[in-house]
């Protein structure tokens, strides 16, 4: 084949990868800790989810570590991963997504405690956004196996027989390791084998487009300025339709 000739890759799927400052991964470690070891203090959020997992338990803005994940890692991570994505389009093509058009609430943030033979199917979220944090990894998981990596998986199912390739991709967990991802993006985490715990943050996030002024002054005045003023993971509200 001569030059000019070249292989393309079409649709991609985004997926933002970041790392929790030290202090705040110390922080949220200290506030797992807490959680397990009185585990009923904090909401079970395991009958809305659809991990097997040991634990799954609900963490609020009343943890000050969580409000600071929020407000200064989660929604700026969102709002990168819409840039990046959304400014590759050609203005006319952009929808809702222009800065000052629209606002990032949090809706969900949870502690999955995950142990041996304990696994997350494949599954979806609801909102706009989801993701993970990695706060524990036993280290028997590791790049030699996939057991308990995060898997991200393709449109359609992996077969090599018939070159359906690069429809999984496995992401070995590393503490401190931050994913995120559109709602819509399957994943699914496989056992693992052997002692200790894995433990993780999931959250969920919703980009809302705010209502146009009708003078055509530009956005509504109620939209919010900070991104603290954004915080809702009251557990009493209406999930977003998909949330599994």
């Amino acid at each position: 084949m001569d030059s000019s000739t070249e292989v393309l890759a079409l649709f991609p799927r985004y997926i933002l990868r970041s790392r929790l400052p030290e202090p705040l991964l110390a922080d949220l470690l200290q506030l797992a800790q807490q959680v397990l070891a009185q585990p009923e203090r904090s909401p079970d959020a395991s009958a809305k989810l659809a991990g097997q997992l040991a634990q799954q338990r609900e963490l609020g803005p009343q943890h000050a570590c969580i409000q600071s994940l929020c407000a200064e890692l989660i929604l700026p991570a969102c709002e990168h991963w819409i840039r990046h994505v959304i400014d590759r389009q050609p203005p006319q093509g952009r929808g809702p997504w222009t800065p000052g058009r629209y606002r990032l609430q949090m809706i969900d943030v949870w502690l999955n405690s995950q142990s041996a033979g304990d696994y997350n199917p494949m599954h979806t979220h609801g909102g706009s956004f989801s993701g993970v944090i990695f706060l524990q990894v036993p280290p028997q998981i590791h790049n030699d196996s996939f057991d308990g990596q995060l898997c991200f998986h393709g449109p359609e199912e992996w077969h090599i027989q018939s070159f359906r390739t690069g429809m999984a991709q496995y992401m070995l967990p590393v503490v401190g390791d931050v994913y995120v991802f559109p709602a819509w993006q399957p994943h699914s985490v496989p056992p693992f084998r052997g002692d200790g715990e894995r433990w993780s943050l999931a959250f969920n996030v919703v980009a809302v487009p705010t209502p146009v002024n009708p003078a055509g002054s530009g956005v509504s005045a109620a939209a919010p300025a900070a991104a603290k003023a954004n915080l809702s993971l009251s557990t009493s509200r209406q999930r977003p339709g998909g949330f599994a």
